[in-house]
């Protein structure tokens, strides 16, 4: 037969036969012994318990640091820089209008059409001319008849005072006549008087003649200056008179710019100030302040710059009226805390900066001013030194973390 203490189904701690005696020695011991066990057990439990949490948390952080996206970032900071103003305006020809006639006649036959590049002195049209060659023709015959009758009185003087000198000659002869005399030398005043006259006609005639001459040659209406015929006035067989127009001429050559700058701004612009400017999609220019014309538009308060580009491409296919943008600048230059103009997200009305704090993307609202060149103002929401995202920034959420870019930390 088993002993009691020795079944396990019927075990009892306080049915045993030492505890019940009063066997306190022996109560103490196992109290111990229940007390140390349980303690194992609980510091145990706890610390697997600690262990499986801090595997989860570093398994998450691993992921999300396997998975944080990297990003370029770029600092806030104060420059003294001059501030500018852009303002739209315009290129424009300093060569532009209409090519007429000097003369008046029919049109024979139009050689340049719309569209076709011309320079200085090529023919654009011509008029009938058989009109003017025989006027010509006509001129020459007179100039030469009055030639002829001015030597003729030339001759007739000569004979005159030969005479005259014969009759002088005769003086201490009995033959001698005063009369005679007399009336030889009002008869030399009136040949010279008629040697005038047909000089007189003479001149007239050649200048005719040379009148008739420049009609010849501006029947041929020639381009005063190169550039590009952009429209047709008349059509062949037209009769023109004295200052029609005959086709409209462009130069697109030398193009200069004008903008209209408020008043208060006219006193800020120097005699050949540099600004900058861009035109096109991402065409930069740089152009020099030639002029400000001292007239005002009153319903706007402005007046005219005109300003010539510099070092302008070739390729650059410019026209006449194309919008340009000048940045002038402004009448004080002051420094300024500036942002790139990469970091500003506009979000439904509102401008939005993602900086970089301790590894998160941080969400701030700002307010910001004015352009100066790729950054912007900073009025209101960042301070010096903040690293805001310039790369990766769009997708970003609040508080998420995120990998800087060493390489290029500081664009």
């Amino acid at each position: 037969m088993k002993p009691f203490y020795r079944s396990k189904k019927n075990f009892n701690f306080f049915s045993h036969p030492k505890v019940r005696c009063g066997d306190y020695a022996y109560q103490k011991k196992v109290l111990l012994t229940l007390l140390a066990f349980l303690t194992v057990s609980f510091w145990s439990y706890y610390s697997s318990s600690k262990e499986q949490k801090q595997g989860a948390n570093a398994s998450k952080v691993s992921k999300s640091t396997k998975y944080a996206p990297r990003v370029t970032v770029n600092p806030v900071r104060t420059e003294l820089g001059s501030e500018t103003t852009p303002v739209l305006g315009r290129f424009i020809s300093r060569r532009s209008g209409y090519v007429t006639t000097k003369v008046s006649g029919a049109v024979d036959n139009l050689k340049r059409m719309v569209g076709d590049t011309v320079k200085a002195g090529d023919t654009i049209a011509n008029l009938l001319s058989d009109r003017f060659i025989w006027k010509k023709n006509l001129q020459l015959a007179e100039v030469s008849n009055f030639k002829a009758q001015a030597k003729t009185r030339e001759a007739q003087i000569n004979l005159l005072l030969s005479e005259r000198r014969r009759l002088i000659s005769l003086k201490k002869s009995p033959a001698f006549s005063q009369a005679r005399l007399d009336d030889k030398n009002q008869e030399i005043l009136v040949a010279k008087s008629q040697l005038a006259e047909a000089k007189a006609k003479l001149r007239r005639a050649q200048a005719n003649l040379k009148l008739t001459e420049i009609d010849l040659v501006d029947a041929k209406i020639k381009a005063p200056y190169s550039g590009i015929i952009t429209k047709k006035h008349t059509e062949e067989g037209a009769y023109l008179t004295i200052g029609a127009k005959v086709v409209s001429l462009l130069s697109n050559k030398n193009l200069e710019i004008e903008v209209n700058i408020p008043f208060y701004q006219v006193n800020s612009l120097k005699s050949k100030l540099l600004v900058k400017g861009v035109f096109g999609r991402s065409n930069s220019i740089s152009a020099v302040l030639r002029a400000i014309i001292p007239e005002e538009n009153p319903q706007t308060g402005t007046r005219p710059a005109i300003f010539t580009p510099i070092n302008l491409s070739p390729q650059n296919l410019l026209a006449v009226n194309q919008s340009v943008t000048l940045f002038l600048p402004k009448v004080t230059s002051n420094k300024v805390l500036t942002v790139h103009k990469d970091a500003v997200l506009p979000r439904q009305g509102r401008y939005l900066v993602i900086i970089a704090k301790e590894d998160r993307a941080i969400f701030r609202d700002v307010v910001l001013g004015e352009a100066i060149g790729n950054r912007f103002i900073v009025v209101k929401g960042l301070i010096d030194g903040d690293l805001t995202i310039i790369r990766g920034n769009e997708r970003l959420q609040p508080n998420q973390t995120v990998i800087i870019n060493d390489a290029n930390k500081y664009e």
